[in-house]
């Protein structure tokens, strides 16, 4: 330890306050401010040792042992910003990021996580999460996060320990759920998929809490059963780096040709046509967003049951009702 450890730290913590402040007045977590004291003391940046950042032509490797004070500076200060950190890339493909943390605190809170609760994380990616669900919830075998690439649990695990948090991290498939580690009151998935896994229900008691990205929306479902769950979702977009996993395969894009400019824009419609993507065509999905008023997210649901998923409009019981994967 030196004066250049001494300094980072100082910086971080002037940063991390920074953050909190920021997240305070986006209102993310007002459903649950216990949320607040996980963000002000879990430090982001030992999460971070690395990260990309955006620039002309490519992106820019910022790191914490980077031989520059200024360049180690912006580091630090860069690992506290409200976005998203690109920190895995292979052949300029993203594979892995931290996510914005005002978007992480606001699912953390939509969670509804009560002390006691075991809860299933989806998609390890550098540990930041888990460890402010270990924050919450304690180091007693209660949080258990996965991830199929060994690479990124490896290091996860070593940034949670760097951090002092030790919750279970496994490598596998996260859509098959950890069978060996349920059953969960709370699964968060911090991947993008295109349906709910019945394996998550299976491994999610009854009544427990489902809260998962999909087609660029967030999904909150009640399981009721190990066959059957139904929920809605939240106002918020939401992007993130698809789930991996034998047979997954990237959805080729939506073709927004002949379409109104003004529709194009709205990415309420965009949700619409990624959520009925394969049973509306553009033209029908547009003709009935401007029939239902522009409807936004939170009026769309999906129900999970008797072997089939359906997203739906309003009313779980139709007129406007759609089969997913």
């Amino acid at each position: 330890m030196g004066a250049y450890d001494t300094g980072i730290e100082r910086l971080a913590a002037v940063a991390r306050a920074a953050m909190v402040r920021e997240i305070d007045a986006e209102g993310a977590w007002d459903e649950d401010p216990v949320w607040r004291e996980a963000f002000a003391t879990v430090p982001r940046h030992l999460f971070v040792p690395y990260y990309y950042v955006g620039v002309r032509g490519g992106y820019e490797r910022r790191w914490g042992q980077n031989p520059d004070p200024e360049a180690r500076e912006r580091w630090v200060r860069g690992a506290y910003d409200d976005t998203p950190l690109a920190t895995r890339l292979r052949d300029g493909e993203l594979l892995s990021s931290s996510s914005q943390p005002s978007l992480m605190a606001l699912m953390l809170a939509a969670l509804r996580v009560a002390d006691g609760d075991r809860v299933l994380e989806v998609g390890a990616g550098t540990g930041y999460n888990a460890a402010l669900l270990a924050h919450r919830l304690g180091d007693d075998g209660l949080v258990t996060t996965v991830d199929l690439d060994p690479e990124i649990t490896e290091s996860a695990r070593q940034h949670l320990a760097a951090a002092g948090y030790r919750p279970a991290v496994v490598t596998g498939d996260g859509a098959r759920g950890v069978p060996e580690r349920a059953p969960f009151d709370r699964i968060i998935a911090t991947c993008g998929l295109p349906t709910v896994p019945g394996a998550w229900l299976a491994q999610c008691r009854p009544g427990g809490r489902i809260l998962t990205p999909l087609a660029t929306g967030l999904l909150a479902l009640t399981v009721r059963d190990p066959g059957h769950a139904e929920g809605r979702f939240l106002p918020t977009a939401a992007y993130f780096v698809p789930l991996r996993g034998a047979g997954r395969a990237e959805p080729e894009a939506v073709c927004l040709d002949g379409l109104p400019g003004r529709a194009r824009e709205q990415e309420p419609f965009r949700f619409l046509l990624e959520l009925t993507r394969g049973a509306l065509d553009p033209r029908e999905a547009h003709a009935l967003w401007e029939r239902e008023g522009c409807p936004d997210r939170e009026r769309y649901g999906v129900t999970v049951g008797d072997g089939h998923t359906r997203a739906w409009l309003d009313d779980p019981a139709g007129p406007y009702v759609w089969p997913l994967p």
